[in-house]
C-alpha cells in the first residue's frame, strides 16, 4: 500500500495537522484500517477508493471510525492532485457524512462541509472540574463548544486529563473558542481518551464554529486560527446549511505500507 503523510491547513513542514493518507482498491476488514492507523501514530489516516468520478473516503483515529474530519479530507486532496496528478480541481468524496466536495486552486483547498450550529448545553460536571478556566458560555452539536473572553484565556487553558478522560465523547471532543486578538476567531481542541489529546487543527470542528461566530460577529467571511503548538491557518464562509473551509498543505513523506 501507498502512504503519504501530509500537513494539513499550513502551508509550512511541521505545521499544521499531520494525516496520514492510504490509497486501497477495495476495503479490508475494518481492524486492518484501524491497526495501519494506530501504527502511524498521527491524529487520523484518511483512506480512498477511486471510483472514477468520485472517491470513497473514511477517516480513522487510533481508536475509532470517525463520522467527520476536516484536515484528513484536505490531506487526501492534497494526495490525489499534487502526488496522483488526477487531472481535476474538483473532487467529489462519498462519506459517511455524505457526499463533501473539495475544490483546489493555485495550491488553496476549500472543503465544502455540513454546518453543525451548536445549542446551548449543560457542561457536564467531569469537564467543568477538568478545566484550569471556566468558559463563559456553553454550547453543543457534535462537539461541546465552551466561549471564553479573550485569545489569552483560549492560549492559557489547561486540563485535568486523570478526570478529562473518565469523560465519554464518542465520538466528538471539546472545542475552547473565543474571539481572536489577530483573526476572527482562535480555538483549541481536546479529545478525551484519545492517544493524542489536542488535536492540532480541527476542520470539522469548524462545521460549528463557522455559523457560531457568523452570527455573533455578523460576518460571513473569516478567518480562524487553531492556537495547539503546530498553529493552523484556516479560511471560513459561512453559507447557511453548509460551511466552506479552506487552507493549503504540504508533503511531508511518501512511502509504502509492507504487509
Amino acid at each position: 500500500m501507498k502512504l503519504y503523510q501530509i500537513d494539513a491547513f499550513t502551508d509550512t513542514l511541521f505545521g499544521g495537522n499531520p494525516a496520514c493518507v492510504v490509497p486501497l482498491t477495495v476495503w479490508p476488514a475494518d481492524e486492518l484500517l484501524l491497526r495501519i492507523t494506530q501504527e502511524n501514530a498521527v491524529a487520523e489516516t484518511a483512506f480512498f477508493i477511486d471510483r472514477g468520478d468520485h472517491f470513497l473516503l473514511r477517516w480513522f483515529t487510533p481508536e475509532i471510525e470517525m463520522d467527520l474530519c476536516g484536515h484528513a479530507t484536505l490531506a487526501a486532496a492534497h494526495a490525489i492532485i499534487t502526488i496522483l496528478n488526477y487531472p481535476t480541481d474538483k473532487i467529489i468524496f462519498r462519506t459517511l457524512s455524505g457526499e463533501l466536495i473539495v475544490t483546489a486552486k493555485k495550491g488553496i483547498y476549500t472543503l465544502d462541509f455540513p454546518s453543525r450550529k451548536p445549542a446551548p448545553a449543560v457542561l457536564p460536571e467531569l469537564i467543568s472540574q477538568s478545566l484550569g478556566i471556566q468558559p463563559k458560555e456553553v454550547l453543543k452539536a457534535r462537539d461541546y463548544v465552551l466561549v471564553y473572553e479573550s485569545e489569552a484565556d483560549v492560549r492559557n487553558i489547561t486540563l485535568n486529563r486523570q478526570l478529562f478522560d473518565q469523560v465519554n465523547l464518542d465520538p466528538g471532543g471539546v472545542v475552547v473558542t473565543a474571539k481572536g486578538d489577530h483573526c476572527d476567531f482562535v480555538s483549541r481542541f481536546f479529545t478525551p481518551q484519545a492517544l493524542i489529546l489536542e488535536d492540532p487543527v480541527t476542520g470539522s470542528a469548524h462545521c460549528s464554529l463557522i455559523p457560531f461566530w457568523a452570527e455573533r460577529l455578523n460576518k460571513k467571511e473569516m478567518q480562524a486560527q487553531q492556537l495547539s503548538a503546530r498553529l493552523g491557518k484556516l479560511f471560513c464562509i459561512d453559507q447557511g446549511d453548509r460551511v466552506l473551509i479552506s487552507g493549503t498543505a504540504r508533503t511531508y513523506s511518501i512511502g509504502e505500507i509492507l504487509m
